[in-house]
């Protein structure tokens, strides 16, 4: 099978024999793939002048509608990719990893683009800006789509979830993607982009697929384009350094290189040590070792290193080598007999500071139903480095396969030390029961990593483990792990989309974010905000009440009724001392709750139901004979489609007799979109 690439609209081949790509178990070709005489400028431009507009036409809400919607679709088709993703190597434990993953992956973010993200099309970054006395100047940060093509460029090891978890930010971003996965395993990709594009889900120019080399892709990059990498360090150096890169300022976030370490407190006992050696365990043996957040420095206090190694070398003998199609086999084999070469090769240079103790190529006996010989099979390895702050190569060699070394400790600091010579790493691990230990680990490798996960008994069975990205945390490191972040939630969708400060009147920032900005004009009218369905309600749509004297008669029944019996409410001498209050003042929730009385329309109609406050604030204490008044005001709109209802937040602001505001909050409503009856 020649392998298509999906550029400009169509599918169209390459030219030429281009690269063979062979199943990792028995070497028989799986397929070939060239970019030879593709036209990637024009599959640029046509990202830029069809899929851009068409995904900018939509809100963060439709576009997480299609997210949900791509999900389940390969959720359906999905046993079909792991049929495919074992002659990658993969056993079905692996598959689960890129497969699941990946698609759980689009599943969260589809979730918090419609949680976290407004039903529009730009994002309001932070709060207003006061930028005068008077309050007709103000600023304000906006989030919009970058208007070219995300370039994707992904690893081999994981090619569904490498894909999918760069692309499902993109998408919601508004920004079209063309992605380019790695030339070994570039079939399952392929396989899952096709799924996707039969099914129309995605607008026109939304995701295209190049498979085979870039090509001179890089030449045709704009200042609106983003380079999203995961790879090796030196050929992110080289992308990096690309003239058109360096010209345009694209933005460029890598992924590269990282010797993750793991480290067993000094404290650790019998639990902290089974579920070390598990965890080490897993990650040699998951995907062959093949993961970019493997383990591959074991760190473990001087005086448990020899039952550790022990421990080490009897659960890695365990483990079954074999053809990952069958059953029993718990590792399969590397990507390729290039790689498996490439693993060997490094392993060579780590065997110079380190003793094996155990594994390294695997034998035709140890391989269960496969040739040892046709197939990239390794088995897994465990070198011990007695000396690790003088070793060299085990901080700077990584052997990208079923590979890790074992360094004793001294102290915390040695620690800490050994973990950071990896010079920055995506994801460091500590297995300890004493918290403190814990923490001052944690803040002696944060500037080295990404992400840290600290495991103990009370955690370990929830725990998702050391190498497992998580899509609402950043997944990313320092240094030679490529300076870079992908993932972290919401983040991952503003790294697409260009921040811009807004500067001008209330009424101008109301205009551009669709939301009511303090000093706006407000709307008034005959009809009190509460009975107007979702729909006809406008934003800047306002309620003022009248007012209400507070008297200490209120402040002693909300005591009763609250049990909130503090002394500024109810003793006159000692709140005289408060050198904030200076006297007897009303509790700040009764203000609240006065407030409510004050502005809710009683009778049945378009508001369901409260659902919350935000950014309470109480500015200015209120004394018995102050007179309060309320101001409600639309400020946002967000339509739940297909429920019925939206979310409507209102800017509120209580105040007293003399214009002073004495506390400001957002109340959060549903509304139907139906009108009351009647």
């Amino acid at each position: 099978m020649q392998l298509q690439s999906f550029l400009a609209g169509r599918w169209q081949a390459g030219s030429g024999e281009g690269a063979t790509l062979r199943d990792a178990t028995t070497g028989q070709v799986v397929a070939t793939a060239s970019s030879t005489g593709l036209d990637v400028a024009a599959a640029l431009e046509y990202g830029r002048r069809v899929g851009g507009p068409a995904l900018r036409r939509l809100t963060f809400h439709e576009r997480a509608a299609r997210l949900k919607a791509m999900a389940k679709l390969l959720t359906e088709h999905k046993e079909e990719f792991y049929r495919t993703s074992f002659a990658t190597g993969a056993t079905r434990a692996d598959s689960w990893i890129d497969i699941d993953g990946g698609i759980g992956t689009v599943f969260v973010y589809a979730s918090k683009g419609m949680r976290e993200l407004p039903d529009s099309p730009i994002y309001v970054d932070g709060p207003v800006e006061a930028l005068s006395r008077g309050g007709s100047f103000v600023g304000q940060h906006i989030c919009v789509p970058l208007e070219g093509v995300a370039v994707h460029i992904n690893a081999f090891n994981f090619p569904v979830w490498g894909m999918l978890e760069k692309l499902a930010p993109t998408l919601l971003a508004g920004v079209p993607a063309l992605v380019k996965p790695a030339t070994q395993t570039a079939y399952l990709t392929a396989q899952a982009v096709r799924c996707i594009l039969d099914s129309n889900l995605l607008p026109e120019g939304a995701l295209q697929l190049l498979c085979g080399s870039v090509g001179d892709l890089f030449d045709h990059l704009t200042c609106q384009d983003v380079v999203a990498f995961t790879g090796s360090a030196a050929t992110a150096l080289r992308l990096r350094q690309h003239p058109r890169v360096l010209g345009q300022s694209v933005r460029f976030t890598a992924e590269t290189d990282s010797l993750n370490s793991s480290i067993l407190g000094p404290e650790a006992g019998a639990t902290e040590q089974q579920l070390f050696v598990r965890e080490v365990v897993r990650e040699v043996t998951a995907k062959a070792g093949q993961k970019c957040t493997a383990i591959r420095k074991a760190l473990v206090p001087a005086a448990l290193a020899a039952p550790v190694r022990e421990a080490l070398v009897a659960e890695l003998a365990a483990v079954q080598v074999g053809d990952p199609r069958l059953q029993d086999v718990r590792m399969g084999p590397v990507a390729s007999l290039e790689q498996r070469r490439e693993v060997l090769a490094q392993l060579k240079k780590l065997e110079r500071e380190a003793e094996l103790v155990c594994g390294g190529a695997a034998q035709a006996s140890g391989v269960q139903g496969a040739d040892a010989e046709r197939g990239a099979f390794l088995a897994p390895t465990l070198l011990y480095c007695r000396d690790g702050a003088a070793a060299r190569a085990v901080h700077t060699v990584e052997a990208f396969g079923p590979v890790c070394t074992l360094l004793p400790y001294g102290d915390l600091d040695e620690a800490i030390a050994l973990a950071r010579q990896g010079g920055g790493s995506l994801v460091s691990s500590v297995f300890s029961a004493d918290d403190a230990v814990a923490a001052r680990l944690v803040l002696g490798l944060a500037p080295y990593h990404g992400r840290i996960l600290v495991v103990n008994a009370a955690c370990a069975k929830e725990s998702t483990g050391h190498g497992s990205p998580l899509p609402h945390l950043v997944h990313g490191g320092p240094g030679r792990a490529g300076g870079g972040e992908e993932l972290g939630g919401i983040r991952g969708v503003l790294h697409y989309m260009q921040r811009t400060a807004v500067q001008g009147t209330p009424d101008l920032l109301s205009a551009v974010t669709g939301r009511w900005v303090r000093g706006a004009r407000e709307q008034g009218g005959e009809v009190h905000p509460f009975r107007l369905p979702f729909g006809t309600l406008a934003i800047g749509a306002t309620f003022r009440s009248g007012e209400r004297t507070v008297t200490v008669a209120d402040i002693e029944r909300f005591a009763e009724l609250s049990g909130d019996h503090f002394y500024a409410h109810m003793d006159e001498a000692q709140a005289a001392r408060n050198p904030f209050f200076g006297g007897r003042v009303a509790h700040g929730y009764f203000l609240i709750a006065a407030a409510a009385g004050l502005f809710v329309d009683p009778a049945y109609g378009p508001v369901l139901a409260n659902y919350g406050i935000d950014g309470l604030r109480f500015v200015k204490p209120v004394k018995p004979g102050d007179r309060i008044k309320v101001r409600l005001t639309c400020k946002e709109k967000s339509l739940r489609a297909g429920s019925g209802y939206g979310e409507v937040r209102w800017d509120t602001a209580i105040s007293n007799q003399d214009d002073e505001v004495v506390a400001s909050y957002d109340v959060l409503t549903m509304v139907s979109e139906q009108a009351a009856p009647g």
